[in-house]
């Protein structure tokens, strides 16, 4: 099934998809798609529902995100687009959760941006709470799958010194979206096409299936350092073809248009634009 959140930032409803692709509103069944009910995401029939009128702007599918969390150089290619030996242990840093904006929101470079980049990755939601959990059983904590553009402004994340989170928590630098896809209706999360365009030209082009840590480990790994609740958040990693590894280095700016695409979770289109 694929479920989606709809409505003003903030104030947004919770719905499913029907058969055809139209939403369906959700909120009688469920207060948000947040907390407990992503351990148990309702089983009801989507044409049952109200169907929700017009083309209402899409949120991030999952509400009450308390840890966003990245891994960084998690895609063997990746790795070696940067010049870098793959990591021995998943690389973990902080998005912060107010850098969470809907898959088609305007991302809004900040002030002093020089080298902000794009980034598409597997989102994965928890969906029940997770300590100490082993690999074996990560993937039944998990309430389904999303798109996440990671966005980073390299300047800040590499050049500033201190933590890669300065770079990554920017208002606006967290799309997620457009659904959040039960595992069932995925299948195999380390076999998905991945691909981000940028004015119409084709950046990034991969596959799960390269990631150095797949889900199920990432999954386990964190939960022995932190539990895991419904609601967060991890960003798994990102193929080659982001700005700053091309000759010369190539970055965002005010007018571009980014849209990714993961195979069977959707797409996102993002216009970029200078903060105010």
């Amino acid at each position: 099934m694929r479920f989606a959140r709809y409505g003003n930032p903030g104030a947004e409803r919770p719905a499913m998809l029907d058969g055809e692709g139209r939403l369906r509103d959700l909120s009688g069944v469920v207060p948000d798609l947040a907390g407990e009910v992503l351990g148990q995401l309702p089983q009801v029939n989507p044409d049952a529902l109200p169907l929700v009128e017009g083309s209402p702007r899409l949120g991030p599918p999952v509400g009450g995100t308390g840890k966003f969390i990245g891994i960084g150089l998690n895609f063997s290619d990746h790795a070696a687009e940067a010049g870098m030996e793959p990591p021995p242990e998943p690389i973990v840093f902080m998005k912060a959760t107010s850098s969470i904006c809907g898959p088609n929101d305007t991302v809004s470079l900040p002030r002093g941006s020089e080298k902000s980049d794009w980034e598409v990755e597997l989102g994965i939601v928890i969906g029940r709470r997770a300590k100490y959990v082993n690999e074996a059983d990560a993937l039944g904590h998990v309430a389904g799958y999303t798109i996440v553009n990671d966005v980073s402004e390299r300047h800040f994340q590499t050049e500033r010194k201190g933590q890669w989170t300065k770079g990554k928590s920017c208002d606006t630098f967290g799309p997620i979206g457009p659904w959040l896809v039960t595992p069932d209706e995925v299948g195999d999360p380390q076999a998905l096409a991945m691909a981000l365009d940028l004015n119409g030209e084709r950046m990034q082009s991969g596959s799960t299936s390269a990631m150095i840590f797949g889900v199920a480990h990432l999954v386990s790994y964190l939960s022995q350092m932190m539990t895991l609740h419904p609601g967060d958040v991890i960003a798994t990693g990102t193929p080659p073809g982001v700005g700053m590894g091309m000759k010369p280095p190539r970055f965002l700016r005010p007018g571009d248009v980014m849209e990714l695409e993961i195979e069977g979770l959707g797409r996102q289109r993002q216009e970029v634009a200078m903060d105010d």
